[in-house]
């Protein structure tokens, strides 16, 4: 574990897929069954790495330039539609994320890529809606900025009065963590072996569940 010294946590910014809800590789398992037909054989483990926490519109582009062909005007529409009716069928929040924010003396927002409606689905869907006020819940589309650069997050922090030195960002992400680091954040990323190593060394203090946060946040 990649552990920082820091001053003391006075606010937190939690990125929404991955880190509240556990919807990404729902999403973007949809996103290759759609693609699948143009030619785009790509593993969802490698898809999770190279897309999470990135604008969806580059995420097509991208698989767009891999199929080597041009994907249908209303793609992304298409895919909203069946990413919305997958998390309906079932999305869980991330393990202890619950148990977190019931414990948590510190305010605190949510901070995501995605447009404010999805973020506010799935976080009805999980039970999270009612720990953040609408006019706690910041996306990339307000401000047209998206991760890896640190526009949701210095918006988020400005609007909610956070001083970025004293913030803590919960991230999942390489897109993410590279976000919250040139934004002068402390950043913290949920991980697994796999992708451990890589969001540390890109500045984050990683751990494996919700639980362990508290006590790396010192709070």
């Amino acid at each position: 574990m990649n552990v920082l010294t820091m001053d003391k946590i006075t606010s937190i910014i939690f990125d929404c897929d991955g880190v509240l809800v556990d919807t990404e590789r729902a999403m973007i398992s949809v996103l290759l069954e759609m693609t699948l037909e143009f030619g785009v054989n790509m593993e969802l483990d490698e898809a999770v790495k190279a897309f999470s926490g990135r604008q969806i519109l580059e995420t097509i582009a991208a698989l767009q330039t891999s199929a080597g062909r041009p994907f249908p005007e209303n793609f992304e529409q298409d895919f909203r539609v069946r990413a919305y009716d997958r998390f309906r069928q079932g999305i869980e929040a991330v393990p202890g994320i619950h148990e977190l924010l019931d414990r948590l003396k510190v305010p605190y927002c949510v901070a995501s890529s995605g447009p404010k409606e999805k973020i506010a689905l799935n976080l009805k869907l999980t039970g999270l809606l009612g720990y953040f006020p609408e006019h706690h819940i910041f996306s990339s589309y307000e401000i047209n900025s998206w991760k890896p650069d640190p526009g949701i997050f210095l918006h988020a922090a400005d609007f909610m009065g956070f001083h970025p030195h004293t913030t803590a960002v919960v991230e999942d992400s390489i897109a993410g963590v590279e976000a919250a680091v040139k934004g002068g954040f402390k950043v913290f990323a949920i991980a697994n072996e796999q992708d451990r190593h890589e969001l540390a060394a890109r500045g984050a203090t990683t751990f494996g569940h919700m639980r362990e946060l508290p006590d790396l946040l010192k709070l």
